[in-house]
């Protein structure tokens, strides 16, 4: 029996339209749905009058102009970028081209990261931060301070965001309610993303967690618990499907994920074998020469 995660629902959303998610938060939804991103990439806007937002979403002219239009008349003191794949930042060169925005962020898109053709998930190269923030960095304007919380695992680079006067989180892609979080290799790395999960469990004052994709979670603690347990118990289903001797990722994804839709299978596959860097590296499993996505496997 595996975990069970609380997973969350959210009906359909009026693409564009301003939704007020709570007192001096609002999101525009762009339309962009699909396996990785739910409804779509949900861009927050913090604040009246003087604002700042958090991922400004993909470059689809629809979309930047709802959140244009959305701040009309306001000023845009911060974008705040929780890391660059293709749904999150790149809208930010035009909202910041129209409002003289400074964009924050860890950095680049890493090096490391493959582009794997998969469209949700190929990198945004063409953004650079202006500022470039660090754990623990606090962006501010009136009415909100928003701090840094380096969460990397999901990308090297995910930065989430306290927003402290809420006791909330905007978590990018590192938690998001409706569905567990992709750890692609090379840059996806598992042993950064438990220890991400560690890092927000240290703040319990925190009432609920804004993911870019998918609903507010109101019970933050219990999901990160849950998402935590799930990562041990899957690492426990590697060790038992090694059990029966030497085996590939595809034969162990096709017993681990059996309930789950063929299609999600592949990127399954990517955080299966993120587990497996991991026990590699750890000792616990070995492999007939580097930990890679179509090695064998087998207990030590």
């Amino acid at each position: 029996m595996g975990v069970s995660i609380p997973f969350l629902t959210e009906p359909e959303v009026d693409y564009g339209a301003v939704a007020e998610m709570a007192p001096g938060l609002r999101r525009v939804v762009a339309n962009n749905p699909g396996k990785f991103t739910y409804r779509g990439t949900g861009t927050y806007i913090i604040g009246e009058g003087r604002v700042a937002i958090v991922d400004p979403g993909p470059d689809d002219d629809n979309h930047i102009a709802a959140v244009l239009a959305a701040v009309d008349g306001q000023q845009v003191e911060a974008l705040l970028i929780t890391h660059t794949h293709r749904d999150h930042s790149p809208a930010s060169q035009a909202v910041a081209e129209a409002t003289g925005a400074v964009a924050y962020g860890f950095g680049p898109h890493p090096a490391g990261d493959a582009d794997d053709a998969k469209s949700e998930e190929r990198g945004d190269l063409q953004f650079a931060p202006d500022l470039a923030v660090v754990h623990g960095d606090v962006v501010e304007g009136p009415g909100w301070s928003l701090e840094c919380l380096y969460t990397p695992g999901h990308i090297s680079n995910h930065m989430a965001y306290r927003w402290r006067e809420a006791a909330g989180v905007f978590t990018g892609d590192h938690i998001m309610g409706w569905s567990t979080t992709i750890i692609p290799p090379p840059d996806g790395n598992m042993t950064d993303y438990l220890a991400s999960l560690r890092l927000l469990a240290d703040y319990p004052d925190d009432r609920v967690y804004w993911p870019t994709h998918g609903p507010p979670v109101t019970e933050p603690h219990a999901l990160v618990k849950a998402l935590y347990a799930h990562r041990l118990d899957r690492e426990r289903q590697i060790l038992e499907c090694l059990t029966l001797g030497p085996q590939n990722i595809a034969e162990m994804v096709e017993v681990m994920y059996a309930d789950v839709a063929s299609e999600l299978h592949e990127p399954a596959a990517r955080s299966v074998l993120a587990h497996l860097i991991a026990m590699v590296g750890d000792g616990r499993v070995g492999t007939d020469g580097e930990a890679a996505a179509e090695a064998v496997y087998f207990q030590e």
